[in-house]
């Protein structure tokens, strides 16, 4: 796949064959990726914590809060994307722009990590809704969570829905 067709299939998966594992190698595969991702002054701030079996059923639960995300109980891995510091030279830029680039960051290394798993034959979903110090507990982790991503293949007959997006004329301009 090219990276044009990896965006036009990657969506956000909420049917997981539960019976379905993960193999090791295509989990390496797109951590590894995701630790290509370029960030402000190379700092990566940021640290992934893969969870698989009853970890993940845990981090699944911690996803759930008011009914939301349900269908992570059948996601066989939960990555879970915590906030690390900065190196120096990231930290002294941010504070000079008042702009915190570790978000923007993981932002980038999620869509790297997901994109890849698309290339993988894998379905994945960002979630932002969590219990932050929930996780943290299970996780051993001592940063903020920022991102869980479920992983795991998409149950058989689940398609890629229609993309619904602005129109190229809406978000782009030339000056």
């Amino acid at each position: 796949m090219n990276f044009t067709e990896i965006a036009k299939n990657r969506y956000s998966c909420r049917s997981y064959d539960a019976k379905k594992q993960v193999e090791e190698e295509k989990i390496k595969a797109i951590l590894e990726s995701a630790c290509l991702a370029p960030s402000a002054c190379n700092s990566q701030p940021y640290h992934f914590t893969v969870c698989k079996g009853g970890k993940a059923k845990e981090v699944a639960k911690a996803t759930q809060g008011m009914g939301m995300n349900k269908f992570t109980t059948d996601a066989p891995v939960m990555i879970v994307i915590s906030e690390e510091s900065y190196n120096k030279t990231a930290g002294i830029g941010s504070k000079l722009k008042n702009n915190d680039y570790r978000s923007i960051d993981i932002g980038i290394a999620a869509a790297y990590l997901t994109a890849e798993a698309t290339a993988q034959g894998l379905g994945t979903c960002i979630l932002g809704w969590f219990d932050d110090k929930k996780i943290r507990e299970i996780c051993g982790l001592k940063n903020s969570v920022r991102l869980v991503i479920s992983l795991g293949y998409a149950k058989e007959g689940s398609a890629v829905p229609p993309k619904k997006r602005k129109s190229y004329n809406e978000i782009v301009n030339e000056v």
